[in-house]
């Protein structure tokens, strides 16, 4: 039997999601639930169905794994908690100063409501904190190092849109090859903000407005580029369009650690990801995550649940004797 999905938020991850279901023969999606009117949203699937949010709740026996799609600064908060009391719910929560409190509210929900939730699924959280995990387990004496890009940051971006003058903008964080090279060696560098990642900034600005002070005004933006080394770039609607229309990113999680009863030996563990879609891959890690939801639903299990709690073999398609004899 197929696993029977349902996304809620039907943007650029709700799409790759429905892409990813696609490609995924023990899934199927029932319906896509918007906030739009539903005979707006078009989607690919034929043999789903385009839902109002409102009307959510009609299908609570219909649905095995809801993937909520929706944002995390002012989205998910209200959506998962709520969502979690009808359905088996994943997310990509990643606020990771909030992830506790998240956490507690959509244990509780899915409680009540016998059901289950993974949360802050994704690349960053997700597939790099399993990584900082198991790299901490396996060198106990070491630091560790997070590199972000070369990738659109999607809030970034937006704070620039916000500034007076510009019409249209993307931004970049880019990792520092210096930094990348001296952790790669195992000298276990302290680096600070500046020396980690720099961004670019490619900026259409509004016809008569002063480029200097656009330029001046993201340099000195507090939280989002201050501390860092920051290039702006002014190019045209033409050329956003044909160079920068894509959403890439990825980066680096790095530990770098000693064995040996002097630390006399150096290790460096090193993942790597080097997206073309950030919202694609992502929905890609939503979709895996849903199948260990319906496989913890399956046995009972209720609450809530991040991916340090999903036993691997629990977001494979395959069967434990396939598992084994394919990829152990």
């Amino acid at each position: 039997m197929s696993i029977r999905i349902g996304i809620y938020g039907y943007g650029n991850l709700g799409r790759g999601v429905e892409a990813a279901v696609r490609q995924n023969k023990d899934t199927e999606l029932v319906a896509v639930f918007t906030r739009r009117a539903p005979e707006s949203v078009k989607i690919a699937t034929e043999t789903a169905k385009v839902v109002s949010a409102d009307k959510v709740e009609e299908y609570k026996d219909k649905i095995d794994v809801m993937i909520i799609c929706g944002g995390s600064a002012t989205d998910l908060p209200v959506q998962t908690p709520k969502l979690a009391k009808l359905f088996n719910v994943i997310d990509s929560f990643d606020t990771h100063a909030k992830i506790p409190t998240h956490f507690a509210n959509v244990d509780a929900a899915a409680k009540e409501g016998g059901n289950v939730g993974i949360i802050s699924v994704g690349w960053d959280p997700g597939m790099f904190s399993l990584n900082r995990l198991y790299a901490n387990c396996i060198l106990t004496d070491g630091a560790d190092y997070t590199f972000w890009g070369k990738g659109v940051s999607q809030g970034h971006s937006d704070a620039v849109r916000r500034i007076d003058g510009v019409k249209d903008a993307r931004q970049y964080t880019v990792p520092v090859e210096a930094a990348l090279e001296a952790v790669r060696s195992g000298s276990n560098p302290e680096l600070t903000t500046r020396e980690k990642h720099t961004r670019v900034c490619y900026v259409v600005a509004e016809d008569g407005a002063d480029k200097a002070r656009i330029e001046n005004e993201i340099k000195t933006m507090p939280n989002y580029f201050s501390d860092y080394d920051t290039t702006v770039n002014f190019i045209t609607e033409e050329e956003m369009k044909r160079d920068h229309s894509g959403l890439p990113h990825g980066g680096f999680v790095i530990r770098s650690g000693k064995t040996g009863l002097n630390g006399e030996h150096k290790h460096i563990i090193e993942y790597r990801l080097q997206l073309d879609s950030n919202p694609e891959f992502t929905a890609c890690v939503l979709l895996a995550y849903a199948r260990a939801a319906y496989r913890f639903s399956q046995e009972g299990a209720s609450g809530c649940k991040t991916v340090f709690d999903v036993p691997p073999a629990y977001l494979s398609s395959m069967d434990h004797s396939e598992i084994i004899s394919h990829l152990l």
